[in-house]
């Protein structure tokens, strides 16, 4: 088998597990990130004694903590994406209405919708961390089956 189908049923497997479990899943994905920000922060200050070494591993550390013993955190991360994402496409959608350029003006509204939504999918994130967890699973599964059929 193909590394790429192999990789697409790991994907739609874990799509799975976050849509069936997302508690599970969104747990299971904070740990994991906020253990491997504590071991990149050990790593860091034990590569070099340098002050940049020491500070960004104090860092790495403290985020990698708070992701591993805060489920919300991930969340706050993700509708921070959802957020930056919508301000780019509502700012995007702005200067194609105003511009002279050959972009569409039906295209640029519809770049502007899809900021609002964006920004609203951020919205919904932070407030439930299941909702993130679910979005993450769709996103998976879509990305399983697309490297599945390649």
């Amino acid at each position: 088998m193909e590394s790429n189908k192999i990789s697409g049923i790991l994907s739609l497997i874990l799509g799975l597990i976050f849509i069936i479990f997302p508690i599970f899943g969104t747990a299971a994905l904070s740990l994991l990130i906020g253990v491997s920000l504590i071991f990149l922060g050990i790593i860091l200050i034990l590569a070099g004694f340098t002050a940049f070494n020491i500070i960004i591993g104090i860092l790495s550390i403290i985020v990698g903590v708070v992701f591993a013993f805060n489920i919300t955190a991930l969340s706050v991360l993700f509708a921070l994406q959802f957020y930056v994402i919508g301000i780019i496409l509502i700012l995007a959608g702005i200067v194609g209405l105003i511009s002279d350029s050959q972009i569409s003006k039906i295209a640029s509204v519809l770049t502007i919708i899809l900021g609002i939504i964006a920004i609203a999918l951020g919205g919904f994130s932070i407030d439930q961390p299941v909702f993130a967890a679910v979005l993450i699973g769709v996103g998976l599964i879509f990305q399983g089956i697309r490297l599945y059929l390649e």
